[in-house]
């Protein structure tokens, strides 16, 4: 192997709810079969790392305590990460590591948690959670995104969603409304479960982002492993049903 990609992994330990760390090991073994040889640095609590070198950033969902704590941390780091960000690097937040982009984070107590500044959104925490599965839709990518959510807050200010809408679930700020961050290299979705191993087509794109930002030629088609198409197709089919038959958070628009 002669090409090499450095992901930096932010806080596996605290951060890592619903498997999240499985959309590093699918992003991993797919830049293996193109022949990539692949380095992670996992950051953990209170560690420090420099940037520099970094070819994709990585932050998974934790949950409100642990994102808490996070916040209390990160600003050691927030110089470099913007850093990096400037000069192109994918970056990828998912779950509640999504609102750590934004200028801040409101608690359910009311205490203000101020945040990376990397986009202009603010995230309030209310008293209720919204648990339940998602369809969303990205002019990005030609075919629909599945995933799972469950968060007690509200993203508001978001000037550059992700998903332009959900037909199942709850957006930033509402049932069936525009969802995540996307901004440069910036990808972030409150979508967990984990969203890269769900969605193959996802999964390309970020594939084709980090390709971009190395300067390699991307092969056509990118290899696929067996069955993942078929199990998004499969997903898919089941919840699309359920919008069809007017299930909760569904959207038949």
């Amino acid at each position: 192997m002669d090409r090499e990609v450095r992901i930096v992994h932010l806080y596996p330990d605290v951060m890592n709810l619903y498997g999240e760390y499985a959309n590093l090991a699918v992003l991993r073994r797919h830049l293996e079969t193109l022949d990539i040889a692949v380095l992670v640095e996992k950051v953990l609590y209170e560690d420090s790392t420099d940037f520099a070198a970094a070819d994709f950033i990585y932050m998974g969902a934790g949950t409100e305590r642990a994102q808490k704590a996070v916040l209390t941390c990160l600003p050691e780091l927030a110089e470099s990460l913007k850093g990096a960000v400037g000069r192109g690097v994918p970056l990828l937040f998912t779950g509640n590591a999504m609102e750590i982009l934004g200028v801040s984070v409101t608690d359910a107590n009311g205490k203000v948690w101020p945040a990376l500044g990397l986009a202009d959104f603010t995230t309030a925490e209310t008293d209720r959670r919204d648990p339940g599965d998602v369809i969303a839709h990205t002019p990005l990518l030609d075919s629909p995104v599945v995933g799972f959510m469950n968060k007690c807050s509200l993203t508001a200010g978001v000037a550059s969603p992700l998903f332009a809408r959900l037909s199942l679930g709850f957006g930033n700020e509402a049932p069936n409304g525009p969802e995540g961050y996307a901004e440069g290299s910036i990808l972030a979705t409150h979508l967990t479960g984990p969203v890269l191993v769900k969605n193959p087509a996802l999964l390309e794109m970020v594939i084709r982002r980090l390709f971009a930002y190395k300067g390699w030629d991307v092969p056509e088609p990118l290899p696929a492993l067996p069955y993942e198409r078929e199990a998004w197709t499969v997903t898919l089919r089941e919840l699309q049903g359920r919008v069809q038959a007017g299930g909760p958070g569904g959207d038949k628009a």
